[in-house]
């Protein structure tokens, strides 16, 4: 999967991790999702958009991209994508502080997953079996006027505790998830802040 060392991207990417895994599920992906493989979207002016599916996400100065290494290079690329993997410093450098870190995946549907807190359940399956504990169940939470489900998740490390609040949105025969790391809920918060979605005209 990634170049990275194991040992730099074990535990706080659980959602990255869940979305690359070969699909255990007996039933197939839908023939929506076979069609085409999500577009990789572009960072310009520090803002990564996608016009796949209608987001963008603005950059915290200075931060650092990895997208590239944490990109499957397997046939598995084709139904998993990282769309986005930025951090708060390089994942190889050490530090005193939870590494922050926003992480943006797509995975194609399985026929019969109709909601978004269907899917959430692998999520936290994954996530529980990495070490972290839920905080409350997944619940509706809305960004502007998009509706998606959130969960929370937290894990001691030593004297510090990491948070992680994924946020999972089906859209166009995908499960998109946003999947962001902190150090407190309020540094989660002010990241989630910097997701945006594109306003979609009524039908006339």
């Amino acid at each position: 999967m990634a170049r990275f060392p194991a040992s730099v991207l074990v535990l706080p990417f659980a959602a990255v991790l869940w979305a690359q895994q070969p699909a255990s599920r007996s039933s197939k992906p839908s023939d929506q999702a076979r069609s085409a493989v999500p577009e990789a979207g572009a960072i310009s002016a520090g803002v990564y958009r996608n016009s796949t599916f209608g987001f963008s996400y603005k950059l915290p100065y200075g931060w650092v991209d990895r997208t590239a290494d944490m990109q499957d290079d397997s046939a598995e690329a084709a139904r998993s994508r990282v769309l986005l993997a930025i951090f708060e410093r390089p994942p190889e450098a050490t530090g005193d502080s939870i590494n922050s870190a926003v992480v943006i995946a797509a995975e194609p549907l399985s026929a019969g997953t109709k909601t978004a807190a269907e899917y959430f359940d692998t999520l936290t399956a994954v996530s529980t079996a990495k070490g972290f504990k839920t905080e409350g169940d997944p619940h509706e939470f809305s960004v502007a006027t998009t509706s998606l489900v959130r969960g929370d998740f937290s894990k001691a490390r030593g004297i510090l505790t990491m948070r992680q609040t994924s946020l999972v949105w089906l859209q166009k025969g995908y499960a998109v998830s946003f999947t962001f790391i902190g150090g407190s809920e309020d540094e989660v918060n002010e990241l989630i802040e910097k997701l945006s979605f594109a306003t979609r005209k009524p039908a006339r």
